[in-house]
């Protein structure tokens, strides 16, 4: 993101470390997309954001990111037919 090299696992995780708050957004923004079925819209981003700080509260675990995302108004009123 910021032209710094990877070179290898322990500097991709320094990587993912100091951009943590942008990674886990972004995953988050992405499991979102894939389960509502469309992308996630401007009026969705208040829910990203309220997932990701839940799931901070569990230091980002991906088993909080995806019941957040379970629990979220989006998610629970999509109806596909």
């Amino acid at each position: 993101m910021d032209g710094s090299p990877i070179n290898g696992v322990v500097s991709l995780r320094e990587a993912l470390v100091r951009y943590s708050p942008q990674f886990v957004r972004t995953v988050t923004e992405k499991l979102l997309t894939y389960a509502l079925g469309r992308g996630v819209e401007y009026d969705d981003m208040p829910m990203v954001r309220s997932i990701v700080r839940e799931a901070g509260k569990t230091d980002y675990r991906f088993s909080e990111l995806v019941l957040e995302i379970i629990k979220s108004t989006p998610f629970q009123m999509n109806r596909k037919i």
